[in-house]
């Protein structure tokens, strides 16, 4: 896979979210991750949830994948939270490439992934978040994202202090959406993070749902 921004399929798939997610909270974190996974063309979505937890984010991240004709994979804690997510996914978006893994940690089933492209972690959760390291990324790299950065579980968190050793982080950035989103943009080699440093800046247009207010983002 080439790293090639689409703003078509950004904007596609931003419009979809939208639309999906009228009735949600946190609908503005959904609508902005779906275009950015979406506009960078990933393949392979990663996204930890548990019970009780929004799913506005998970219905934005299915879109996304359905319009890069990808993979959604979500991992969840238990049987129950399966049965609860699966429930609120069939009923918020009609999507096949949603695929649900069950793990009591969230690490132990990250390692059984290779080749992630785009992965978000819950900030508020610690095992969610050492979950970062244990990435499998793609050749290409990935983008890593933590919500709710503005509650870390981890004061202390640095993305060189939680990603495997030898990640190299070429970009990351903090943006005030929703509730906080920590986003690093990463290669897995030498090479790979000197192919993503010659990829050109991204802006990224969203519109607060509550003050209709545009802002961009550079990424």
């Amino acid at each position: 896979m080439k790293l090639v921004w689409s703003p078509e399929t950004a904007s596609n798939a931003y419009i979809h979210t939208v639309r999906s997610c009228k009735s949600y909270k946190e609908s503005s974190v959904a609508e902005f991750l779906s275009a950015t996974a979406a506009g960078w063309n990933t393949r392979l979505i990663v996204e930890t949830w548990s019970r009780g937890d929004p799913i506005a984010t998970s219905v934005g991240l299915a879109v996304a994948a359905i319009h890069t004709r990808g993979r959604h994979v979500c991992i969840v804690p238990d049987e129950e939270s399966r049965s609860e997510y699966e429930a609120v996914m069939k009923r918020a978006v009609r999507s096949e490439s949603t695929e649900v893994m069950v793990g009591e940690s969230a690490e132990d089933v990250v390692e059984r992934i290779s080749g992630v492209d785009f992965m978000v972690v819950d900030s508020k959760r610690r095992e969610f978040v050492k979950a970062l390291g244990l990435a499998k990324t793609s050749k290409m790299g990935a983008v890593l994202v933590c919500k709710n950065a503005t509650q870390k579980s981890i004061p202390w968190f640095k993305w060189h202090g939680v990603l495997r050793r030898g990640t190299r982080v070429v970009r990351s950035v903090y943006l005030p959406v929703g509730r906080g989103l920590d986003i690093a943009h990463v290669g897995t080699s030498a090479g790979v993070g000197n192919d993503l440093k010659k990829l050109p800046s991204r802006w990224i247009k969203h519109i607060d749902p509550q003050s209709g207010e545009e802002h961009l983002f550079k990424l």
